[in-house]
């Protein structure tokens, strides 16, 4: 028997208008959501617009559940879990569906901002089997939160918005990449050179106790915009993800390349 593709099955019509309108909501979806927080996050908004309701609520109000009923458990804003009440008892079986929402990327480290030849850095280490030297030379966007001292909770998200600026990993110029060249891909770049720069302006300063004027200048930044100090990346967990949308691939509009867009 011989199988068709998708495209064969369903040639026009109706059908293979669900297909591109089922892809578009899952293309948007893997650009919204790059990391388990923001996954978490919209899988909450479309659960209750679904009619689940979260387990907390339920076991408060000491409420029975009864066949039918939709309940949904938020595990730390990082993983999820949904359920749908069934007539018979669990002991005599149940249907489990389940699939991860975490992808290859890279994590700032607790410490992560230094200097480095009038270079502001952001120390990382990388998260699932990635390929080292596809990172480098590309637009990437910083997501996640910063814990602050006061107990509130910063939400980062830059890189991804009209305006906003990207970040990088930087590499050797062609002419000066020869010895680079030699090694096996996995040697090309190794993990520990997979750190971000995130700027190079100064702070303008008279103090000569500032002795790092560039990291001063972002820490500045950082400061207005968030209102953080250094000490708070060490209750942050951000995230280095591609940055940009995912987007439509070929001609004929039959494929997605995109972050996230794996198994």
């Amino acid at each position: 028997m011989e199988n068709k593709i998708a495209w064969e099955k369903y040639p026009e019509g109706n059908k293979r208008e669900e297909v591109f309108q089922f892809a578009e909501n899952y293309r948007k979806f893997i650009s919204d959501c790059k990391t388990e927080r923001e996954c978490v996050t919209s899988f909450v908004e479309k659960a209750e617009k679904a009619g689940f309701v979260n387990l907390e609520k339920v076991i408060a109000e000491h409420t029975a559940l009864k066949a039918g009923d939709r309940v949904y458990a938020n595990n730390m804003g990082k993983g999820m879990a949904l359920f749908v009440i069934g007539k018979e008892s669990m002991e005599k079986g149940m249907n489990i569906l389940g699939a991860h929402i975490d992808s290859p990327r890279l994590d700032l480290k607790q410490d992560p901002l230094y200097e480095d030849t009038d270079f502001a850095m952001l120390d990382t280490h990388y998260y699932g089997g990635i390929k080292k030297y596809q990172w480098v030379t590309l637009p990437l966007a910083l997501h996640g939160v910063i814990a602050k001292k006061d107990g509130t909770v910063v939400k980062v998200n830059v890189g991804d918005k009209p305006g906003d600026p990207v970040f990088g990993v930087s590499d050797l110029l062609i002419h000066l990449s020869g010895e680079q060249l030699e090694k096996k891909a996995a040697k090309v770049i190794e993990g520990e050179n997979l750190d971000l720069l995130i700027g190079s302006i100064p702070m303008q300063t008279e103090d000569e106790k500032v002795k790092e004027k560039v990291k001063a200048n972002i820490m500045n930044l950082l400061s207005k915009e968030y209102g953080i100090e250094e000490e708070d990346f060490l209750s942050a967990e951000i995230e280095v993800v591609p940055a940009g949308e995912a987007r439509d691939y070929g001609f004929d509009r039959s494929m997605i390349m995109g972050y996230g867009h794996d198994d």
